[in-house]
């Protein structure tokens, strides 16, 4: 490898284990949103139903897709801090991939064209 791109891929390189280190230290993820929902009940003398309305509620409930279908699960507030931790690690996740990514594209094109001189 000509000394021209040793040190810059080196330097690619290097960001690419220390993102992937990064990823080691993440901890449990998950998919999907947390929110915290009022509802409406089905009786119709309920106060829910009234003017104004009160609403049932807060429940804190999770929904993501589980194998292409949309599942929804009440949680507990101590639930709902779990799941709020996990999907936030899952996004601190998704970022680190995104950055890999970059970093692993632009050491690939200082090879490929290290290839290219090489060959030609």
């Amino acid at each position: 490898m000509a000394r021209s791109t040793a040190t810059p891929l080196t330097l690619y390189q290097r960001s690419y284990h220390e993102l992937a280190e990064r990823i080691a230290d993440i901890g449990f993820i998950a998919a999907g949103s947390v929110t915290l929902t009022h509802n409406r009940c089905g009786k119709p003398n309920c106060r829910c139903h009234g003017d104004p309305p009160q609403l049932h509620g807060p429940y804190w409930q999770w929904t993501a897709k589980v194998d292409g279908k949309t599942v929804t699960k009440r949680l507990t507030p101590a639930e709902a801090k779990l799941y709020q931790e996990w999907i936030g690690n899952d996004r601190q996740l998704r970022a680190l991939i995104a950055q890999m990514r970059e970093v692993a594209a632009k050491a690939t094109a200082l090879i490929m064209k290290e290839n290219a001189s090489d060959s030609g």
